[in-house]
């Protein structure tokens, strides 16, 4: 039967001739087109041909590629190779490993079967399924073959299981140098610098991967020493080399070393710039990684940015929160046919949403047609975060509607949302909803959400006995949430055991401990507690308000006097002042932590604290724009109500993110309901 099969009908003869000599993916498709066209097609030289077209080299596509398998009647066991080969050059190795599952009921894989399917699993760090392929190997007789040897060697030791890929190599006849330098990367990768040396020292040839897997090994596991070591002793030192020295240097913080190599290396690629890039977002030096990106784009012509460089970009742009830049960024990505889609969608929506953009994380939202869960989290987390809590759980509602399944994060982030406007009953609902509904099961952060719920509301008890029976130990976010609570509703015991329980968790736990002696007026505690933290070494943060205009960064602290505007910003205040009082406003000297027996003293410590500075600035220099403030403590009771107020005087909207979350202060009201 296979002979009558091979034979190829006269008027195929041709076309199979042409199939053989094509090259192209525009000839394939003119062939392919004709051979339906003829009949020519179920002819298994044909269609066989056809298939190693589409599979091999150059083409390479995936998807004609699954159309013409699909169409086979009966597909022979290489052509089944040749598909799962297929789909892991394509980085589809999930359905590679499906398709292999598939041909197990026709056909028993081969030497080159295993391979392919194997190299799947490693990519995918599948190490349950490689294990059962091993034992596949294992009932067929091939676990002698050097192939199947080097890529059961390769899994096992990318996967880090180092003891199951040295039993292998240590049974390998014949060992390759490609063998070897998997075995000598896993144990680099997994920090074990002397077995990495040793091997390295006993393989019999060695290639530019043989150095390249032992210092990018050192460079990942954090042995940056070693890895310099080997990097100075290579006799060549490809671009992938320098490289991974530069990473290793960046994931250690030492940026002095990464940028001298960076500067003296020969040449660079888009590799090259996104491990900087990345590595300063990583370690929270925002506008270095923002500049590095537009170096690149000065410097190098023929690179583009990928989806590695923008979610780097867009994070750091996130983290620094200027609205300016976050437009920019969107703009350069749109301008160059970068798709919202996917991953880059969701750090989107997150980028609009903490830099104060809640309007343009929404309409990033709505501009992807395939909305996924991660979008859908990503703008109701927004939401959250900016005190719009009833277009949170809308939106959920809609999310329902579309029939997309929520998860951890979703509830996270409605949780928040209720947290952040004081919906304590909504929280308490979701909060049940989780499980009972949907199998979600509750994490330390939904407890930790439900908790602030309460003890900002002033629940404290309710939150303390839910704090008592959870079934994970609380962190330090919990027990902080209550000592603010207790702060807040002026409860000192229960601040005290908040405090008491945070000592060794968080020993910043003594500032809020501090403060909230100093709004109930026990200074002999306040002085106890600022002198053990003389003790520990442990120092108040300072506060500080930034503010963006035309790019340029201005920062105050409290009582600044150092801005080349301060003589306008003061005479400002003073202005501000005047109108405050006769709005009615009447100051909150308990917000005042020195002690200071003078109420008029107290009321210009608060005129001075740093959010004020940077208001003043902007009515000064923002005609109509919104006042966008970045701060990095919580707002204090009295610049709250000062700033709802100065939205009304001014009619200006004024949008203030402090630590935990936005406010969006407009017509003398606030986003938050004052639950903050």
């Amino acid at each position: 039967m296979q002979n009558a099969a091979a034979v190829v009908p006269p008027s195929s003869v041709h076309l199979l001739s042409l199939l053989r000599s094509s090259e192209t993916i525009e000839e394939a498709k003119k062939l392919h087109c004709l051979s339906l066209k003829t009949g020519s097609f179920d002819h298994p030289p044909v269609s066989s041909r056809l298939l190693s077209l589409y599979t091999a080299r150059p083409i390479n596509d995936l998807i004609y590629a699954r159309s013409v398998f699909d169409r086979i009647q009966s597909p022979s066991l290489p052509l089944w190779n040749m598909m799962i080969k297929c789909y892991v050059e394509n980085h589809r190795s999930h359905e590679a490993i499906c398709l292999f599952s598939h041909l197990l009921s026709e056909f028993s894989p081969d030497n080159f079967t295993l391979p392919c399917v194997l190299k799947g699993c490693s990519r995918l760090c599948a190490v349950e399924e490689g294990k059962q392929i091993h034992g596949v190997s294992v009932k067929l007789g091939l676990t002698l073959d050097k192939f199947v040897q080097s890529s059961l060697v390769s899994l096992y030791s990318k996967c880090g299981m180092l003891d199951c890929a040295r039993k292998v190599f240590d049974k390998m006849g014949e060992r390759d140098l490609v063998t070897w330098n998997s075995l000598i990367d896993g144990y680099a990768r997994s920090g074990n610098v002397e077995i990495a040396m040793k091997l390295f020292d006993e393989i019999p040839d060695r290639d530019s991967y043989s150095w390249t897997a032992l210092l990018h090994g050192f460079s990942k596991s954090g042995k940056v020493e070693a890895a310099r070591d080997v990097f100075d002793q290579m006799p060549a030192k490809n671009l992938v080399s320098w490289n991974a020295m530069i990473n290793g240097y960046m994931r250690s913080g030492d940026f002095e070393s990464a940028c001298d190599l960076f500067k003296t290396m020969p040449e660079r690629n888009l590799i090259t710039w996104n491990t900087v890039i990345a590595g300063y977002e990583v370690n929270g030096r925002f506008e270095e990684a923002l500049s590095m990106f537009v170096r690149m784009l000065e410097e190098e012509d023929d690179l583009k940015p990928n989806n590695a460089t923008y979610t780097s970009l867009i994070s750091a742009v996130a983290a620094s929160a200027i609205l300016s830049t976050a437009k920019w960024v969107h703009s350069y990505m749109v301008k160059n046919g970068i798709g919202s889609d996917g991953v880059l969608g969701t750090l989107l929506i997150e980028m609009y949403s903490k830099c104060g953009s809640i309007e343009s994380a929404l309409t990033t939202f709505r501009s992807i047609r395939r909305k996924k869960l991660g979008h859908w989290n990503s703008v109701i987390v927004g939401l959250g975060m900016h005190g719009m809590a009833d277009e949170a759980l809308d939106l959920f509602k809609q999310m329902q509607e579309c029939g997309i399944k929520p998860n951890a994060v979703t509830f996270v982030g409605l949780l928040n949302a209720c947290s952040h406007v004081g919906y304590v009953d909504e929280a308490r609902f979701y909060f049940d909803l989780m499980v009972k509904e949907y199998k979600v099961e509750h994490k330390i952060e939904h407890y930790g959400c439900l908790v602030d719920a309460l003890c900002r509301t002033g629940n404290l008890q309710d939150a303390k006995t839910i704090i008592q029976k959870m079934p994970m130990r609380p962190n330090k976010v919990i027990w902080m949430s209550l000592l603010r609570g207790a702060r807040n509703y002026v409860d000192i015991e229960m601040g005290e055991y908040a405090a008491h329980q945070l000592i060794d968790l968080a020993p910043e736990s003594h500032v809020p401990l501090s403060n909230m002696y100093a709004a109930a007026g026990k200074w002999e505690k306040v002085s106890e507690v600022r002198e053990t933290m003389k003790k520990k070494g442990i120092k108040k943060e300072a506060g500080w308000s930034l503010i963006e205009r035309k790019g340029v960064i201005h920062r105050f602290f409290v009582g600044d006097k150092s801005h080349p505007q301060t003589e306008e910003i003061y005479a400002k205040l003073k202005e501000m002042r005047e109108k405050l009082k006769a709005a009615g406003h009447i100051a909150d000297t308990r917000q005042v932590l020195l002690r200071i027996e003078d109420e008029k003293e107290k009321e210009v410590e608060l005129e001075l604290h740093s959010e004020r500075l940077a208001i003043a600035y902007a009515l000064i220099n923002n005609s109509n724009r919104p006042i966008r403030v970045l701060k990095n403590l919580t707002v204090c009771n009295d610049c709250h109500s000062v700033t709802k107020l100065l939205s009304r005087i001014y009619q200006r909207d004024i949008i203030v993110r402090d630590n935990s979350r936005f406010h969006h202060f407009r017509a003398g009201y606030c986003s938050c309901n004052d639950f903050w």
